[in-house]
């Protein structure tokens, strides 16, 4: 009997229901990197209010003009994926959009992603091989990890240096406060807390 059968052949990652209507009351621009951020922490607390992922939320907009490209929020939960972060959905959301892989290709706007908290391990890859060309973060320090409980995993001790000497500008401390305020409701709610294993052996 051929197994190939009943492996799966695809899948797809989706935003929560409540997603659309936000979209469309969003202004076409965002110039200051501020009111990104608030559009960002408010899609944050509503995945955190309708327990539809974690509470992360990322947004990639044009610089310069402050476009909005494409919003994202964590579906980790939601969707049984564990790579569902919210910069990767809002990355792979705006390149679907543009249809590119690189958001920093040849004769295109500069792309920013902002985030209401600093990449993870995984998530500091797909900033790098994402094209974008600035990234804007509420913090970077271990606080959230402590209100959270969340794992960031092991990001390179210079990551700064490193976004640096790639050519991506970082811009740190947006909102950070009302940032923290929210994981701490979203602490409240006793949420599940999903982490990598940190080491421990797998049963195999």
């Amino acid at each position: 009997m051929k197994r190939t059968a009943a492996l799966p052949l695809g899948f797809a990652l989706d935003l929560p229901d409540w997603v659309p209507a936000e979209l469309e009351a969003l202004p076409e621009c965002l110039p200051d990197l501020r009111a990104r951020m608030a559009v960002v922490l408010r899609f944050a607390r509503l995945n955190t209010d309708h327990q539809t992922g974690g509470p992360f939320a990322a947004g990639v907009f044009e610089r310069d003009s402050g476009r909005v490209i494409g919003i994202g929020v964590n579906r980790v939960v939601p969707r049984n994926c564990s790579s569902a972060h919210a910069e990767v959905m809002a990355l792979s959301l705006a390149q679907q959009r543009l249809g590119v892989y690189d958001l920093g290709g040849p004769e295109m706007p500069v792309h920013q992603l902002v985030v209401n908290w600093s990449p993870c391990a995984m998530c500091f890859g797909a900033v790098l091989w994402s094209g974008i060309r600035s990234l804007a973060i509420a913090g970077a320090d271990a606080e959230m990890m402590a209100i959270t409980g969340f794992d960031e995993g092991p990001m390179p001790a210079d990551w700064r240096g490193e976004l640096t000497r790639r050519g991506i500008e970082l811009i740190e401390g947006v909102m950070r406060e009302e940032a923290l305020a929210d994981f701490r409701v979203f602490a409240a709610t006793n949420p599940e807390v999903y982490n990598g294993r940190q080491g421990q052996p797998l049963n195999c």
